[in-house]
């Protein structure tokens, strides 16, 4: 069944890639919509039932709501910048919720986090210097960019410790999710898109989530 529903992902995930393209934007949404839900019903079919796993299920249907918002954007433009920054902060309390669930496991909680905070301040910096964005969206990017930072460190900082098979696939589909979204936000905020800078930022995306609702296999 999980193999089904990985398949049906990408599947889902690449037809929402093409009608978005062809600006069928409200086939777009729910397509993407489906390819969501997919890692949901992962996360909720795998889940032991521990506070960690429903932490991480919360994230993840949390993601899947945002996921339908932000496409959103595009069937309503006149309200696209909004919608756009709502979604962000919905995606925003699903990084809280992963960030809850594994920073308890962490044995060095200080580190990570000054660490998290010094790279988020760099690469802000760095992409900064290649968009061009709204003062709101800076600061709303600075905030969302050190969550899923923090997440990060806070997720290879548990893995550096203990090498468990949940912590690895879980920073390496946190990892994914960091790297998709900064693609996402150097498509999106400069002045020329991408298609295929879109189709790298979708297709990371799906792989960080699919982990990610994976990972909770290996907390059984």
């Amino acid at each position: 069944m999980l193999f089904v529903l990985i398949v049906l992902c990408a599947v889902l995930a690449r037809i929402f890639l093409i009608e978005e393209s062809k600006e069928e934007y409200v086939k777009a949404v729910i397509l993407k919509g489906l390819a969501s839900l997919c890692f949901v019903v992962i996360g909720l079919t795998c889940n032991p039932g521990s506070h960690v796993s429903n932490l991480i299920v919360a994230g993840l249907i949390i993601g899947c709501i945002a996921d339908v918002m932000l496409n959103l954007r595009m069937v309503f433009k006149e309200k696209g910048q909004l919608i756009f920054l709502v979604g962000i902060l919905v995606f925003l309390t699903g990084h809280i919720m992963y960030l809850a669930a594994v920073l308890p496991l962490c044995s060095y909680k200080l580190a990570c986090i000054l660490i998290g905070l010094v790279l988020t301040a760099l690469l802000m910096v760095w992409i900064f210097k290649r968009i061009t964005a709204k003062p709101a969206f800076k600061i709303f990017g600075v905030v969302y960019i050190g969550a899923i930072m923090m997440l990060n460190c806070v997720a290879v900082g548990n893995v550096i410790t203990v090498q468990s098979p949940f912590n690895i696939i879980f920073a390496i589909g946190a990892v994914l999710f960091l790297v998709s979204d900064i693609v996402l936000i150097l498509n999106t905020f400069r002045s020329e898109f991408r298609q295929s800078l879109r189709n790298t930022n979708i297709s990371l995306y799906y792989a960080g989530q699919l982990l990610i609702a994976f990972s909770l296999t290996m907390l059984a």
